[in-house]
């Protein structure tokens, strides 16, 4: 049989290795070790242990898995051509082991079988070192892999395979990216072993003068500071959460699916205005506000117990997947008319229905500038369209007439033909690529403006309103403008 014998050197010295463990090695021909820059190593050579270690590996390439992968099938071709060998590595094998995981996966299908033997983990002596108790919740976490959403704050955070400068370099930028950048974390070294030593430093210290190599971790305090905790998702979510519950705002408990439309309807145009304005201060503000709604809605949700945020994101996550194929599948779109293509087929598919017209497809709960100008998009799409603008200003100047005439007579009929102006001007902004209810919402938000410095000078003159002729209030008007209101 070809079997790979794996132990673990442990985390500490020599005293510290289990007997088995120590008699394994000893007897163990031939022996490869993942490096030999372990304190247990250092004192078997001094008893003579002959062994092969793979740091030269480390020296050819620039990623850990490149590294990895070449000790995995170097090891796989030496079981099958001398049929038992041993291989060792700092720690247990089964703790923060990528090697012992591709072993595990790749020698069944090259017919070597695997024996894990034991060794202590590094976690052991750690726990003890730092004198923490797991059971509060911990992470370990892959300092050559670490992403800051993977990570858990309010827990004890252990980052491993901090090998080096440029590892704890990378660690310090992610973990900059979610903690103060004073924040203290303590690097720990050789735990458990004599040699062991545990530096508390700020965070921006992690990779300056600071000992690392193959025995070194990170370990991260759990957060308490609720200021640093308001970057995350949870935090947002248990604030919204509190808000609706039984020691909540009055408003926010009273507040129902409905009662919210007219506010998200306000915040979607206010971050428009924030994309309009290109201020970035602004339109993070804005897109809080926007998520806000979002976060209300799913609260209200989950009080009711008909859904809750997770199941709007796992939603959302299924469709982008799924009408993606070009991105996540083996579908191809080379240009963004293939990408519409593509999501309107997979839409259609979606609703499982037959459109009995285009116009169906116009969602019917949109304002009504932006449902005309997304019904002309849809009957332009089949060629009920003028190719050229001048037409649809013909067409204006024809709506306004007839209304005119009705309005002459004061008919019943002047509601529709004042619809059919405004439709006409649509169809004018769909020429120009001007979005209407954009348009008019800037020119609201205008008016608002400049009105509001005619109601100050009112107000500075001590006077009310109707003592002033319209000429004055126009005057006032005019000021507003030259101060670009």
């Amino acid at each position: 049989m070809n079997k790979i014998r794996i132990l673990g050197l442990g985390a500490g010295d020599l005293d510290q290795l289990p007997l088995g463990v120590y008699r394994a090695l000893k007897n163990a021909d031939p022996l490869f070790l993942r490096t030999k820059e372990h304190p247990v190593v250092n004192e078997l050579e001094k008893e003579g242990l002959v062994f092969t270690s793979f740091d030269s590996v480390y020296e050819k390439h620039d990623q850990f898995q490149a590294v990895y992968e070449e000790i995995c099938h170097f090891l796989l071709d030496e079981a099958l051509s001398k049929g038992n060998i041993t291989y060792a590595m700092p720690g247990h094998p089964l703790v923060a082991e990528q090697t012992v995981q591709l072993l595990l996966e790749k020698a069944p299908e090259r017919g070597v079988d695997i024996e894990v033997g034991g060794g202590q983990s590094f976690l052991d002596a750690l726990f003890q070192a730092l004198k923490i108790d797991p059971i509060d919740g911990f992470q370990l976490l892959d300092g050559t892999s670490l992403k800051k959403d993977e990570m858990e704050v309010k827990q004890h955070v252990i980052i491993g395979q901090v090998y080096d400068q440029f590892v704890a370099s990378e660690v310090k930028l992610t973990l900059m990216d979610i903690l103060p950048y004073d924040y203290d974390i303590y690097i720990v070294t050789a735990a458990g072993s004599q040699s062991e030593r545990i530096q508390k430093v700020p965070l921006y210290e992690l990779d300056r003068e600071v000992e690392l190599n193959n025995l070194t971790s990170v370990y991260v305090p759990p957060v308490s500071d609720e200021a640093i905790l308001y970057k995350r998702f949870t935090k947002l979510r248990h604030i919204i959460a509190e808000l609706r519950g039984p020691n909540g705002c009055p408003w926010d408990k009273k507040q129902t699916h409905e009662s919210l439309k007219k506010y998200l309807i306000e915040e979607a145009y206010e971050l428009i205005e924030a994309i309009n304005e290109d201020d970035i201060d602004h339109l993070i503000e804005e897109l809080g506000d926007v998520l806000l709604q979002v976060l209300l809605h799913a609260q209200i949700g989950e009080d009711d117990g008909f859904f809750s945020i997770d199941d709007v994101i796992e939603g959302l996550s299924q469709k982008m997947v799924r009408r993606h194929p070009h991105v996540f599948g083996h579908t191809t779109a080379e240009t963004e008319e293939d990408v519409l293509k593509n999501w309107q087929a997979i839409k259609k598919e979606e609703k499982g229905i037959a459109e009995e017209s285009l116009l169906d497809q116009v969602e019917k709960s949109l304002p009504n500038l932006m449902a005309a100008a997304e019904i002309q998009k849809k009957a332009a799409k089949v060629g009920f369209d003028w190719k050229e603008v001048g037409p649809a200003w013909e067409k204006v100047k024809e709506e306004i007439r007839e209304f005119e005439l009705e309005a002459e007579n004061n008919s019943d009929k002047m509601p529709n033909e004042f619809g059919d102006i405004l439709f006409a001007f649509v169809n004018i902004a769909r020429f120009y690529n001007i979005n209407p209810e954009e348009a008019l919402y800037q020119t609201n938000q205008k008016f608002k403006r400049r009105f509001s410095y005619v109601e100050k000078r009112v107000k500075e003159s001590g006077k009310p309103f109707e003592a002033f002729p319209l000429e004055q209030l126009d005057q006032f008007w005019d000021e507003a403008k030259e101060k670009g209101l």
